[in-house]
């Protein structure tokens, strides 16, 4: 059985707790990039890449057995990180239960106010696409 939503995002919060400071929480963060969930170069095209990113970051979403599962990669350390973060939460989840996160957890370990304008913005952009992607998904079920 899947985690839910609220407890992988609590399951976050508490790792992001044991560091005492960003410099730490950033090393963990590029360290969850490394492991992300890697696109298919097939699908590193323009219709898979999310605008509003400094960086490149391609995002590809499939449903399997009513599930989104996402893949994603990006030519960023830091993005990548904070992308691997989202597919965490979100994939392997119903449409339904990706629409309505909240993903509160992006603000409790801190996250938001770490990022610059640019890369917040990117944030905001893919957990967009991925709803973007749920409603779509969740029309077709």
């Amino acid at each position: 059985m899947n985690m839910s939503i609220s407890e992988i995002e609590h399951e976050i919060i508490e790792e992001f707790g044991v560091f005492e400071n960003w410099v730490d929480k950033y090393d963990y963060l590029i360290d969850l990039g490394k492991s992300i969930p890697k696109i298919n170069p097939i699908y590193k095209t323009d219709e898979n890449t999310i605008s509003g990113c400094q960086s490149q970051v391609w995002l590809h979403a499939k449903c399997e057995n009513s599930v989104i599962v996402f893949t994603a990669d990006s030519d960023a350390i830091m993005t990548k990180g904070i992308v691997a973060l989202l597919i965490r939460v979100l994939s392997n989840q119903k449409p339904e239960k990706i629409l309505d996160a909240k993903l509160d957890f992006i603000a409790k370990i801190g996250l938001e106010e770490q990022l610059s304008q640019t890369r917040a913005t990117g944030l905001s952009s893919m957990i967009k696409q991925m709803k973007i992607y749920a409603f779509a998904f969740k029309e077709k079920l």
